[in-house]
């Protein structure tokens, strides 16, 4: 590796895995330490963060872990305050905290509309509220906020929550960026498009969808549905948070990077 990160202090909210693999918090946060920051690995799951920390220490790296709800300000507030406490400050913010839950704008219940959209973006406003200010404290910092494809149109899945929480995320990610770019801020988003990660294999109602409940069958329908032929996995996800974390995007802000092997040049 080549240190594009040494020297940093990195905050992944979401740095857990759902199941067995990669998720892109699990392996944002691995990729972050290998090259060269320290982190603080924070998920709903203790477990979770705990594997992804040991994960890390086990190649020599530096890390943390603590459970976190990332809808919950006071918990947010503390993983942000374990980074100051334990490393000095913080640097990086990665937001990886998502759910898909399927069900359009009739058919959905008003408890889950305000459930995704606490998770999706409440979580976001709450990590960036609490990590700004100590970023501008220690002379500025870079924030990723992983979004989707799903932000920009329709994907052929009636998932309402999912389409209005991203899309908020990437304009709040949009006007942020503005507002502490004089800062010493960025502000920048990646948005997945079809990837095959633990979260998606466990999401009951998007394999229903795709395959009649079939993971297999998802798996192919949505493969065939890439220009490139296939999914992209967490790491291209973890690579594209890298580049904007690292002071290789020192003048990039504001920017949603869309990483889907082309899949949004033609969705069918």
């Amino acid at each position: 590796m080549s240190g594009r990160l040494a020297g940093k202090v990195a905050l992944v909210i979401g740095a857990g895995s759902v199941g067995p693999g990669w998720g892109n918090g699990k392996a944002t946060a691995v990729l972050f330490a290998r090259e060269g920051a320290r982190l603080v690995c924070a998920d709903i799951s203790a477990a979770a963060a705990e594997e992804t920390r040991a994960l890390i220490e086990s190649e020599g790296g530096e890390a943390v872990a603590i459970a976190c709800d990332a809808t919950k300000s006071a918990e947010v507030a503390a993983a942000v305050q374990l980074a100051v406490d334990r490393f000095g400050g913080l640097q990086v913010l990665d937001n990886n905290v998502g759910i898909a839950e399927v069900g359009g704008v009739v058919e959905l219940d008003e408890a889950e509309w305000d459930r995704v959209h606490a998770v999706n973006l409440k979580s976001v406003f709450l990590a960036m509220k609490h990590a700004i200010p100590v970023m501008e404290r220690g002379g500025g910092g870079a924030i990723v906020n992983i979004s989707s494809i799903a932000s920009l149109r329709y994907t052929g899945v009636a998932y309402s929550t999912y389409y209005s929480s991203k899309a908020a995320v990437n304009h709040l990610t949009a006007t942020t960026a503005v507002e502490y770019a004089a800062r010493g801020i960025r502000v920048n988003a990646v948005l997945p498009g079809l990837m095959k990660t633990p979260m998606v294999e466990h999401a009951a109602g998007l394999a229903s969808v795709y395959g009649d409940g079939d993971v297999e069958a998802m798996w192919r329908k949505r493969d065939g549905q890439v220009p490139m032929g296939h999914m992209g996995d967490a790491w291209d996800v973890a690579n594209a948070a890298l580049f904007l974390a690292s002071d290789d995007a020192r003048y990039i802000t504001g920017h949603s990077l869309v990483v889907d092997g082309g899949i949004t040049l033609k969705y069918s």
